[in-house]
Parts: structure tokens; sequence; C-alpha cells
């Protein structure tokens, strides 16, 4: 059991939302999650974090790959929809899926939404992490901004910039070692 002042800690945590779908022999799936990353610069590879009692999982498993749809701040309705296993809502909102020319479902209307194919799967904890290629990506509404999320907010929409427009924090940083003295 999570010590409880950690839980409410890691609850403070703010991260974009997406929706991952999986395809296997006709049968497509869709969850919420905001536990899907990227984990490299160099090579376009993300990570997504997946209960194996979700009904996606082993059609990712199975298929060797998924699609991350990428919401925007006013889908709010779509992450909802998909935060719950699909049986309980009887799967009444097809029009939240779409499918792209390779059968991999996805969120219409979302910032963009990628294409992934597994190439490791770990084994760990209440969930399993799958990391993946981007093999395809395809724009949406790139200029909306994301939808988010933490634990102890709930839902939020990102908002203003956190620095003044046209103020370099770093520059200001690399001002300050140019005037140090040498060693």
């Amino acid at each position: 059991m999570i010590d409880p002042n950690l839980k409410r800690s890691l609850g403070q945590m703010i991260k974009g939302v997406q929706v991952v779908g999986a395809t296997h022999e006709g049968v497509s799936r869709l969850y919420t999650s905001h536990w899907v990353t990227q984990v490299a610069f160099d090579e376009p590879i993300v990570m997504a974090s997946v209960s194996p009692k979700h009904d996606t999982h082993p059609l990712m498993v199975e298929s060797g790959q998924f699609c991350v749809s990428i919401l925007a701040a006013d889908q709010v309705y779509a992450g909802q929809y998909f935060s719950y296993p699909g049986h309980k809502f009887k799967y009444v909102a097809d029009e939240l899926v779409a499918l792209d020319d390779d059968g991999l479902p996805f969120v219409p209307d979302s910032i963009a939404w990628l294409t992934c194919e597994i190439f490791e799967r770990i084994e760990r904890f209440d969930h399993d992490l799958f990391l993946a290629n981007v093999t395809k990506v395809r724009e949406g509404r790139l200029g909306e901004p994301p939808l988010l999320y933490s634990a102890r907010h709930g839902w939020r929409i990102t908002g203003d910039n956190a620095r003044e427009k046209g103020v370099s924090i770093r520059d200001q940083l690399l001002e300050r070692v140019a005037e140090m003295p040498d060693d």
C-alpha cells in the first residue's frame, strides 16, 4: 500500500492526456492515459504504461502496435469517456473513434495521432511498460492547447506561458557564466 503522503505528492504531477488504442482480429479498444511519454531525443521512441487488466492490453500484445491520440483541451468528453472500460458505457460513442489507413483506432480532431510499433514490453508491478518506435504521425489540430490531468487537480487546460515572452532564462544564466572569472 502506498503511503498517503506520497500518493498526494505524486498526485501533484500534471501530465498531458492521450487516448491509446489498439486493434487485433477486428476488435478495437481504447483507453485514456496520462502515462504515455517520449523517452528519447534522437529516436522517436515513446513508452506507454498499461494495466494488464485493461481490455486494450491484450490487443497491444497480440498486434505489436498501438495508436496514441494526443487530446486537445476541448476534448475532455473523449478523455472522460475512454477513462472507463468501454463495456461500462456499452461502446455508445462511436463518433469518438475513427480507424486510420492501417486499421488502428484514434480520436478524430485530436492534436495529433501516432502509430507506434512495440519493440519491448517490461512486465512489472501493476502495469506493463511498452516501449515503441513512432512509425507514423498524423497532424491534427497542432495549434490547440493540450488537455492535462492530475490526480489531485483533475482535468485542466494549459494556460499562460510560465515565462515572459522574449526573456530567455538560459541566456541570462549563460551571461552569468561568462561574467565569472576563469579558474
